[in-house]
């Protein structure tokens, strides 16, 4: 379609509009107009016999660029989907997926995944996640050309619109985590009505992290890594028993509790640890 348009014979004062149209075809945010002014110019052109218009304007509704993105759940992305998340991210098509972290299973009754943290009590973890969580988000970043970012709203909103921006413009594929409290955490203090203010918690305790790793930086000399949470300012283990998902497990077996939470406690400060050294890794050499 897109040479169709360019072959098209149109006067002077119209070569405009198909240049902006095609200057912008691979942004969903700038094409919209230009497309709207080039299917103008087309139905113009059609109306008085263009029979090249006629054919391009069979497909109007497809000559806008689309802005695509795919929603699904940690269950999905984490573990029984990730075969085919994996596929899409590296097929390096222009595609965003968001995937919303509950941590668990939480539309099919609480069961965990590779998503639940470690201590944390879930339907086949009746005494505690033994082994830690899955970094989704490393993973991604792995192949180098794959937007990456994870986002918590309740504790920073203009970095989840940052992240929704970028990953929008980025011409190729890009994933974006966030943090999503559920009823399954049974937050204790006013449960869901404070799940905003259960993810700054998150934040806050070094128990979630904020970052945005955008490829497209390293073309413009620019460090594609931004550390957007600061260090825990907060104790992991008393922001973790605030939800009975993990209080439960200190209330039947404490001295496991202890440990498993002092782990996680201490995984928590080494993640923070390792992301601090991707800004550094990332960061442009002077030549």
């Amino acid at each position: 379609m897109i040479a169709k348009i360019e072959a098209l014979d149109v006067p002077a004062d119209k070569k405009e509009i198909v240049e902006k149209f095609l200057a912008t075809k691979d942004s969903s945010t700038e094409n919209a107009e230009p497309a709207k002014a080039l299917i103008a110019m087309l139905e113009e052109a059609a109306a008085n016999g263009c029979e090249d218009s006629k054919e391009i304007l069979k497909y109007k509704d497809y000559l806008g660029k689309k802005s695509v993105w795919i929603f699904g759940g940690d269950g999905w992305a984490y573990d029984i989907g990730y075969g085919g998340l994996d596929h899409v991210l590296a097929s390096g098509e222009d595609v965003n997926v968001f995937v919303f972290d509950t941590e668990v299973y939480s539309n099919t009754g609480g069961q965990a995944s590779k998503a639940s943290q470690l201590g944390q009590v879930a339907q086949f973890a009746a005494a505690g996640k033994q082994i830690g969580k899955k970094s989704l988000s490393e993973i991604a970043m792995s192949y180098g050309y794959v937007y990456v970012a994870q986002v918590a709203m309740g504790a920073d909103k203009n970095q989840l619109l940052k992240a929704l921006k970028e990953a929008e413009s980025y011409k190729g594929p890009s994933l974006i985590i966030g943090y999503a409290p559920c009823e399954m955490h049974r937050i204790k203090k006013g449960g869901m009505q404070n799940c905003q203010i259960e993810m700054q918690k998150a934040v806050d305790a070094g128990y979630w992290n904020l970052f945005r790793f955008n490829p497209a930086l390293k073309a413009e000399g620019k460090n594609p890594f931004s550390l957007d949470s600061k260090a825990p300012k907060t104790s992991y283990i008393d922001f973790i028993e605030g939800e009975v998902r993990y209080a439960s497990l200190k209330a039947m077996f404490p001295e496991k509790a202890a440990k498993l939470f002092q782990q996680a406690a201490d995984n928590s400060i080494a993640k923070y640890e390792r992301l601090q050294r991707l800004v550094e890794y990332y960061e442009p050499k002077a030549e």
